[in-house]
């Protein structure tokens, strides 16, 4: 399968999702920036894939971003981080969200299990009511695209 066929708008995310449902498939989400893609990233979209079927991962969009880290971020465009994710083995598809949150698009898809980092306290985790588990995954220690800047930058 070609990266870029799992990169889905809304309404096509429902669509499949639909079907993956249809066909008693177990759904997993997550979300972030993933700006630079670095080993943090890649263990928490292994783990949780390991936690179901399929994983839809939400991505900030640019403006969002922007929004949440600042005027310089993010380092590399929507299409760019969507396709990077895209291309890997662990995740089943991308759909990019303009909101500061993923809320909306967690609502959309009603995963069976929502993993999220263990930085968020589970009352601070947006959409949870709309999935039937959520699960935590303990970050990486000093894996961060904040961190990889900061070394570049020097």
């Amino acid at each position: 399968m070609k990266a870029k066929s799992k990169i889905l708008g809304p309404r096509q995310l429902k669509k499949w999702v639909e079907t993956a449902r249809k066909k008693g498939q177990k759904i997993v989400f997550t979300n972030g920036c993933f700006d630079i893609l670095h080993a943090g990233h890649v263990s928490v979209l292994e783990f949780s894939r390991s936690k179901g079927d399929l994983l839809v991962v939400g991505l900030n969009s640019d403006a969002s971003v922007r929004r949440l880290k600042g005027p310089t971020r993010p380092v590399n465009t929507q299409a760019d981080r969507a396709l990077v994710l895209a291309a890997l083995e662990s995740v089943s598809a991308v759909c990019i969200f303009n909101e500061d949150t993923p809320y909306n698009l967690i609502k959309l898809v009603r995963p069976d299990v929502l993993v999220k980092g263990g930085d968020y306290k589970p009352s601070e985790i947006v959409g949870r009511e709309f999935a039937k588990k959520v699960v935590r995954f303990a970050l990486l220690k000093g894996r961060s695209t904040t961190n990889i800047i900061k070394k570049v930058s020097k």
